[in-house]
């Protein structure tokens, strides 16, 4: 090689360098975003800048902006710039590069960061499909939902700056607009919490407010607990529930989730207490959205792992339909243990299903399907043989299948009594009343109270007769006045002393009173012999009536009248102006 080609190699290879350096050739920064990109507005967020120990200053640079955005010095020990907005608005959402400077020249431009900022639209609504209870290793998707008709949904996973996937809307017959997200395989190892947003294509940086988040549960195999309510499973609007986690396991916290709910399964810690392990979770006050089907979880706080599901538990609330049913039984109420039952539940109304449910009974209700006969929608309920146990109190309502838990006014309740048979135990036999139960004793008593009633009324309405039976009365018909029983008296004296002597008293002579001629005194009965029979007739008093019929007139009657006889009319007695002497004589018969 000749000297002039190595010299000319050598000043080459000494003027490269400066010339990538003058030219940007110098590494690209990195840039990021604390606490991350996506952040609400009003906060505050700070963007890092990180490059080389010999830049002298960082600029920050916004697309759409000519000039750099802002230009800082580099902090200790020199190799990265921080720059700070104390409050988020939409003018600083967009994307970002940031570029160091050193004596030797400029660096390339960083990788773009894109400063998203929330809360310019309503929240979407985030679900999982089936359920957010996810077995280990299983996948499931999640849907993203609004009536915002927005051209992008972004799904967001709790602790990752990025956003984890973003994807087109669908709008489906339903109306609204969705966006479907597979996520899996999931395993305990880590917390699946998520939230969605939605945005518009002209505006990528601006989205709208989270959704609330999601957690997906993964359920492994341990030993599932119980879910249980110490009241009945079908409740009244109103009404406080509370809904009990037990397990004989020692889990530290319990989680309950609501079938097809879209929020956040409920969270609790193990609450101290002897025995079993468990959570209470109240309900109340109960409202239509209470009504459903229920299962919990246990779990251990060292581990994300949950246990499996407890059986089902379905809360159904009542009142939620217009209809009210009617329940009947046959043969009737009172039945004894070993008789064939139907309870027959019945509506004007439609209803597909029907439920009966027993007063005080923690299990479900029975569901049957409705049958439509005779103008109405019915269904039978069948306990053959019936049993002592089932006895109680039932109702029974009424529901639709699309909404299953939501039910109609009970029925009126019907008490069903079952008596014992010498097949199984029951109540001791005694007398008859004694098997009829509590009903056959208050008709006893309301018997007896309105037959007392009744003989009451009886005597008040004697004594008010009697009383004015009393007041009615003439004088002389029973009780002659004083004046009529004397003359009376002074009659009958002057009888006795005129059929002594043998003619008339003195006093006839003189004007005074006489006996009647036919020898009877006032009030006096006149006795005639006829060919019938005796006839009887009353002398009436002084002033009374003169004319009387006979008391035998029955006995005469079938004669042909000839034998109807009149009481003789009787002279009064004769006025007098002198007092009545002593009767000396008197009438003979």
């Amino acid at each position: 090689m000749t000297p002039t080609l190595t010299t000319l190699l050598l000043l080459g290879l000494s003027v490269g360098p400066r010339t990538r350096a003058q030219a940007g050739t110098l590494p690209a920064p990195s840039l990021w975003a604390e606490p991350g990109s996506v952040v609400p507005w009003g906060s505050t967020v700070t963007i890092w800048c990180q490059g080389i120990l010999e830049a002298h200053e960082f600029h920050l640079d916004k697309d759409g902006h000519p000039v750099p955005w802002d230009r800082q010095k580099p902090l200790e020990p020199g190799n990265k710039a921080k720059f700070s907005i104390r409050y988020v608005t939409e003018q600083y959402a967009g994307r970002y590069h940031c570029s160091c400077q050193s004596p030797t020249g400029s660096s390339e431009g960083s990788d773009p960061l894109e400063l998203v900022v929330t809360g310019f639209h309503a929240k979407p609504t985030l679900s999982a499909l089936p359920n957010p209870m996810v077995t280990s290793g299983g996948k499931v998707t999640l849907q993203c939902t609004s009536w915002t008709g927005f051209h992008r949904f972004v799904l967001m996973r709790e602790g990752e700056p990025r956003p984890a996937w973003t994807l087109d809307s669908q709008r489906p017959t339903s109306g609204q607009f969705q966006a479907l997200f597979p996520v899996g395989p999931v395993t305990p190892s880590a917390r699946w919490t998520f939230r969605c947003h939605g945005y518009f294509n002209n505006t990528p940086q601006l989205w709208s407010y989270p959704s609330d988040p999601l957690e997906l549960l993964v359920s492994g195999v341990s030993r599932k607990p119980s879910l249980l309510t110490q009241q009945s499973p079908v409740v009244t609007p109103g009404q406080r529930l509370t809904l009990q986690c037990r397990s004989h396991v020692g889990y530290d916290r319990f989680a309950l989730y609501k079938e097809a709910a879209h929020d956040l399964p409920q969270h609790l810690s193990r609450q101290p207490q002897a025995g079993p392990s468990g959570a209470d979770f109240p309900l109340g006050p109960v409202n239509s959205s209470h009504g459903g089907r229920y299962t919990c979880y246990g779990g251990h706080n060292l581990s994300s792992e949950w246990s499996a599901p407890s059986d089902p538990l379905d809360i159904l609330v009542t009142g939620q339909l217009p209809s009210t049913p009617s329940l009947s039984v046959q043969p009737g109420p009172m039945v004894a243990s070993g008789e064939n039952v139907t309870l027959l539940c019945q509506s004007w109304s439609f209803v597909d299903t029907f439920l009966l449910s027993k007063e005080g009974a923690a299990d479900p209700p029975l569901r049957l399907r409705s049958k439509y006969r005779a103008g109405h929608y019915q269904a039978k309920f069948s306990m053959n043989p019936v049993t002592s146990a089932q006895g109680g109190t039932y109702r029974c309502y009424g529901s639709y299948s699309t909404s299953p838990h939501l039910l109609s006014h009970p029925s009126d309740p019907l008490e069903l009594q079952v008596s014992g048979s010498s097949g199984e135990p029951g109540p001791p036999a005694t007398d008859p009343s004694s098997t009829a139960g509590p009903n056959r004793y208050l008709y006893v008593l309301i018997g007896a109270a309105g037959a007392f009633v009744l003989l009451l009324c009886l005597l008040v309405v004697l004594l008010v007769r009697r009383r004015r039976q009393g007041k009615g009365r003439k004088p002389g018909a029973a009780d002659p006045e004083p004046q009529d029983r004397g003359l009376q008296d002074r009659c009958r004296r002057a009888r006795r002393t005129a059929r002594g002597g043998g003619g008339a008293g003195p006093a006839a002579g003189r004007g005074g009173w006489r006996p009647p001629r036919n020898d009877l005194c006032p009030g006096e009965p006149l006795k005639i012999k006829t060919q019938s029979g005796t006839g009887h007739f009353s002398f009436p008093p002084v002033g009374g009536i003169a004319r009387h019929r006979s008391r035998g007139r029955q006995a005469d009657g079938q004669s042909g009248g000839s034998s109807l006889l009149q009481a003789p009319r009787l002279a009064p007695p004769q006025p007098h102006t002198s007092p009545l002497p002593p009767p000396t004589a008197g009438c003979r018969m």
